[in-house]
């Protein structure tokens, strides 16, 4: 339903469409919003409509890469803000305050790295940004970080609509795959580093 709904974007006037293309993924980076407003296929549509010659894969990449880190931006200030009112609110049952703790003690851990992991699937693009802020990341590493993972996905996500043409629902479906494979690495690193911090826990106290 929403691949259909987004897929009209091919449709639209060329400046709208491009506008589009930067607005989608910078509503996606801000906090939480990642859920509702899919980036990542419009920036690949973006790419569709450079194959049709309608728009220049130059701009599409521009406008993708400035709403990506636009967006990562609003998230970071968010959560550097009301970082921790916004999470503090989110029932238990769903966010558990040690879970929220051990997200920010990862991101203090990884620093720079989880910015740029958590561009490449949608769930993280929605959580890092704000989690960042709320970590009291230096801003100067989220943003250096926050740049080149923006500029490496849209040029790539762009770049992949336009090789694809009309055959782009078919790369995304491979996005989607490649967003759950990194987001299972990401959960797998959480384990193992949740294991090791109970067995040095463990050795301490023995």
């Amino acid at each position: 339903m929403v691949s259909h709904l987004v897929s009209q974007i091919l449709y639209l006037p060329v400046w709208l469409a491009l506008l589009v293309v930067f607005a989608m993924p910078a509503l996606e980076a801000s906090v939480f919003l990642g859920f509702v407003f899919p980036g990542e296929i419009t920036v690949l549509l973006g790419g569709v409509l450079a194959y049709e010659s309608k728009l220049a894969l130059g701009w599409v990449v521009g406008a993708a890469i400035a709403g990506a880190v636009i967006g990562d931006n609003i998230g970071y200030a968010v959560g550097r803000r009301f970082g921790d009112a916004l999470l503090g609110r989110i029932p238990p049952r769903l966010l558990k305050p040690e879970h929220v703790e051990r997200s920010k003690a990862l991101i203090r851990k990884l620093g720079g790295r989880a910015v740029f992991v958590g561009r490449f699937t949608a769930a993280l693009r929605a959580l890092v940004p704000g989690f960042c802020g709320a970590s009291n990341m230096r801003y100067r590493t989220f943003f250096i970080w926050n740049v080149a993972g923006g500029a490496v996905w849209a040029s790539g996500v762009a770049v992949a609509g336009y090789l694809a043409g009309d055959a782009w629902h078919r790369v995304e479906s491979g996005l989607s795959v490649l967003g759950y494979v990194v987001l299972g690495l990401v959960v797998v690193g959480l384990v193992v580093l949740w294991i090791r911090q109970r067995r040095r826990s463990t050795v301490r106290e023995e």
